[in-house]
């Protein structure tokens, strides 16, 4: 099983970028941030100075989408990282949340996404795509490669992610959503002619390693509101009681009221009080070390590849380490 470090680019970068550094040392292979322009800084600087300081890192977003960039910047972004430091970038990839909403805009279609996603990997990778009906190639690349994760929670959008992506993600580490929705995704790509095993799953979720549960819930039931904004556009599409979507996954959003994306994924947040511990439970990994090592046997057991950590509370440094020294080695080779 892999490993990703999650983080938002709050100020300043240079902390940012000292944090991947040291998940590199700790085993960690994968360097995520998130992509929300208003709320946090460019991302995409701050991959350049992760990649220039760490020596094997692959670094992405978790997740751009369609509509706050042009397509063909995004596409020459990636592959002018690549070009500069080896194909060590990865694009993750959604509908948009954070990034659509709190500019008054709506998260894109499934539809605009797929279309996003096929051109984004064929200009990243130089091959001719069609952009807004004109046929535009990156002329300047050579040799880069772009996989394209795709996040994705209900069942459309599972289906498309088992036809088209290289990856899927998924945000959070429920045992048994993450049973029901591989397996989606897998049909799907069983259906689309491919090889399931060619989709690489990652398990996105926040990790604290300590002894203090009741703390440790209170530092990540953010993760719980920031998930049920992509519940709610479910149950608004689906209905609260759908067949197509299971219940463990829409039932504790009831009691949702309204979300402020200033507080967005931050430890604390007052609109996130409605979400249950037993869904943070479920959600997250919480507890000592041994705690986290079952879980992501689990996980590792349902076909995850990755186990991508969101690091946004009071123990980031340490819980890296943690990861570093008791359980990244006991998901080694064997294990």
């Amino acid at each position: 099983m892999d490993f990703g470090l999650v983080l938002q680019t709050d100020p300043p970068g240079s902390r940012t970028v000292g944090l991947m550094r040291r998940a590199e040392r700790n085993g960690f292979r994968y360097g995520w941030t998130f992509d929300s322009a208003v709320l946090w800084q460019e991302p995409y600087v701050i991959h350049s100075r992760v990649l220039e300081h760490t020596e094997k890192l692959i670094v992405g977003p978790m997740v751009t989408n369609p509509g706050t960039r042009s397509w063909e910047v995004t596409a020459s972004t990636f592959a002018t990282l690549n070009e500069m430091y080896g194909n060590r970038t990865v694009c993750g990839i959604g509908r948009g949340d954070s990034a659509m909403r709190v500019a008054g805009r709506k998260p894109n279609t499934l539809a605009r996404l797929s279309e996003a996603m096929s051109v984004i990997r064929d200009l990243a990778e130089g091959r001719e795509a069609v952009l807004d009906g004109t046929p535009v190639r990156l002329p300047w690349v050579r040799d880069s490669k772009l996989p394209v994760w795709m996040g994705a929670y209900g069942p459309k959008a599972l289906a498309m992610a088992g036809r088209e992506a290289d990856g899927f993600i998924l945000q959070l580490a429920d045992p048994y959503l993450t049973e029901y929705m591989v397996k989606a995704v897998r049909v799907a790509a069983v259906e689309a002619g491919r090889d399931p095993d060619e989709v690489t799953i990652c398990v996105a979720a926040p990790a604290y390693v300590g002894d203090d549960l009741a703390h440790a819930r209170e530092q990540c039931r953010w993760f719980g509101g920031m998930v049920g904004n992509h519940v709610a556009d479910l149950v608004e599409r689906y209905g609260e009681n759908s067949d197509l979507v299971p219940t463990a996954l829409t039932d504790y959003i009831k009691a949702r009221q309204g979300y402020d994306y200033s507080h967005h994924g931050r430890a604390g947040n007052p609109d996130t009080a409605f979400v249950p511990d037993e869904v943070v439970d479920r959600f997250c990994l919480l507890g000592p070390a041994e705690a986290h090592v079952q879980r992501l046997k689990e996980l590792r057991d349902l076909g995850v590849d990755q186990f991508a950590v969101y690091a946004m509370h009071d123990a980031t440094e340490s819980t890296i380490d943690a990861y570093g020294s008791e359980i990244i080695p006991a998901l080694g080779a064997g294990s």
